[in-house]
């Protein structure tokens, strides 16, 4: 009897070889199995087999294709491309920028404030902090209350730690069928199974959640509901509201994730539910991922469970994190640039939906990332491939599918860290590839 494991290696030995190129598609299982000789079960094992090991995506409908190996999912947006022209990272950075961040926090640095800024720091910080924190995550009619607010590294940082306060190893939090790839990745570190959730144009269902839920007990949801990444949905009020009651209802505890939030005026759905809604939020967008800080609006109820988890994985923010987040949100900085990148992301989405015209675009006109549905002749991971050789780093959509076997066949750009001039021939480039087949 044939062990499927030993024919999986032949495969993936002629996809690492070159053989099978990224974007090739794979015979059906059926043809497979009789070219090779072997069960119709045997087969359906190989391709999964190649699956697990992140070889091959299954496009519902469309059949397995080969994967362009050298992205990884899990490392998917964790670190910036080295592509000349990064669509990847989404990292914007003004051209004044710079001397703005720096004046702001220039008596910082001098030897006699430098002790009370490096000193140690624990996850609530000082209650200074905390009131200018809360002072500043609030928007509209909503604001957290200032014992409630935690610190981290980052916003992954505050991810995890939300999502380590909820669910332990081998228990399922359900998210957007199409998330943020670290979440992917922490949920694989802490060991947590993630359950994907049916989505429509406005994000997450609310009876997905109940489905799933009844199914087998959610520890959990993490959701992004404004701005989603990558989709660009933004949900309305009588979504949030009606989101806001299952969670009521079923007494399952959201993470709401609102890193792009700044981009939008949108009540975020803590409002709704605040015993039910962990918010997490960072600066890395507002400002710089290179000296950031990470925000934990707590439950009540939570906030002991959260305190514990930042605390257990070592998530907490440093001294002079803290003293440089809280001068920039004091003195106007952090207000002053978020208003100069909303006007940037208009214009940056403006540019990039005038330069793929014609071609199946979703996003926001807020946003700072589009997704690209690709035309029949190109598979995505294709796509990637050929836009890396001319020089540009764009992300699969296979990143961002939480189940490897139903990956949309589309790709996300970051439209925030070229200059707008690199972005646009960039973009050139891109209608380029997309009007051409596929070079063999």
């Amino acid at each position: 009897m044939n062990d499927y494991r030993v024919i999986a290696d032949t495969v993936a030995a002629d996809i690492l070889s070159g053989c099978l190129k990224p974007g090739d598609r794979l015979p059906p299982q059926r043809e497979f199995a009789y070219r090779r000789g072997i069960a119709a079960s045997t087969a359906s094992r190989v391709y999964g087999e190649l699956l697990r090991r992140g070889l091959v995506v299954g496009e519902v409908g469309r059949g397995t294709f080969v994967r362009y190996v050298q992205t990884s999912s899990g490392a998917a947006l964790a670190e910036p491309a080295e592509a000349p022209v990064d669509l990847e990272f989404n990292f914007s950075a003004l051209p004044d920028q710079n001397a703005i961040l720096a004046a702001s926090v220039a008596d910082l640095l001098n030897s006699k404030r430098m002790g009370g800024v490096l000193r140690p720091m624990g996850v609530r910080a000082t209650e200074h902090a905390r009131t200018v924190a809360a002072g500043f995550l609030g928007r509209g009619a909503w604001a957290p209350n200032a014992p409630s607010v935690l610190f981290t590294g980052n916003g992954r940082q505050a991810i995890a730690a939300a999502m380590a306060s909820l669910a332990g190893p081998g228990e399922r939090v359900g998210v957007e069928a199409i998330t943020y790839p670290q979440v992917k990745a922490i949920a694989e570190q802490l060991g947590i199974l993630l359950v994907p959730l049916a989505m429509d144009g406005q994000g997450l269902l609310p009876d997905a959640i109940l489905r799933a839920h009844a199914a087998t007990r959610l520890s959990g949801i993490y959701l992004q509901p404004t701005l989603h990444n990558p989709l660009g949905n933004t949900m309305d009020v009588a979504r949030r509201q009606d989101i806001a009651a299952v969670l009521e209802t079923t007494g399952i505890t959201a993470i709401e994730d609102t890193i792009y939030g700044f981009l939008a005026d949108e009540r975020p759905l803590v409002a709704f539910a605040p015993e039910r809604v962990i918010l997490v939020d960072s600066l890395s967008k507002r400002l710089s991922p290179g000296l950031t800080l990470g925000f934990i609006v707590a439950p009540h109820a939570l906030l002991d469970q959260l305190i514990a988890a930042v605390q257990s994985g070592a998530w907490a923010a440093q001294g002079f994190a803290v003293a440089v987040g809280v001068r920039w949100m004091m003195d106007g900085t952090v207000m002053r640039l978020q208003r100069a990148k909303r006007a940037d992301a208009s214009a940056r989405q403006a540019l990039a939906r005038k330069g793929l015209k014609g071609f199946s675009v979703r996003s926001d006109p807020r946003a700072y990332h589009l997704w690209l549905d690709l035309p029949e002749a190109w598979r995505a991971e294709a796509f990637a491939a050929a836009a890396r050789r001319h020089g540009i780093a764009v992300v699969a959509g296979e990143a961002f599918a939480v189940s490897p076997g139903h990956v949309p066949n589309a790709v996300r750009l970051a439209l925030a860290s070229p200059s707008r001039v690199a972005l646009a021939d960039a973009l050139k480039t891109l209608r380029r590839l997309l009007v051409s087949p596929p070079t063999p």
